[in-house]
């Protein structure tokens, strides 16, 4: 089995050790994402949902970040919605500060009914830089 290449963006190592896994690991050029949240440091959620998007935006560009990428190196996302039908509104009006330019990457998005205490999750897959 070969090494994982895990990036762990700056002041939160003890967030992913604590639930044990890894925030993001670099493979054959690519960087895999885990699903990020609306979490504060400390780990608790945002409870305005337009904050806690935001919030996983800033959490998923501080690991892309540490990996010497930006959102414009992203070629996949997926998102986790908790009550779509309700919540796709505000989260889609945020999506607009923090998407980026096109190309866009491509989109999945799932309807869920739990999210351990948040309302939307992002994960995605990025090209490295070369």
């Amino acid at each position: 089995m070969s090494t994982r290449d895990i990036v762990f963006p700056a002041q939160r190592q003890a967030l992913y050790e604590q639930n044990r896994y890894s925030p993001a690991v670099r493979s054959n050029g690519f960087l895999f994402v885990s699903g990020q949240v609306g979490s504060h440091p400390d780990g608790r959620p945002e409870p305005e949902l337009a904050a806690q998007v935001r919030l996983a935006f800033d959490n998923l560009n501080a690991i892309l970040a540490a990996a010497g990428c930006s959102f414009d190196d992203v070629v996949d996302v997926t998102v986790f919605i908790v009550d779509p039908a309700q919540h796709f509104e505000t989260i889609w009006q945020v999506f607009s500060d923090c998407w980026g330019e096109a190309p866009h990457p491509t989109l999945t998005g799932v309807g869920v009914t739990w999210l351990y205490g948040y309302q939307f999750e992002i994960k995605v897959i990025a090209k490295l830089p070369d």
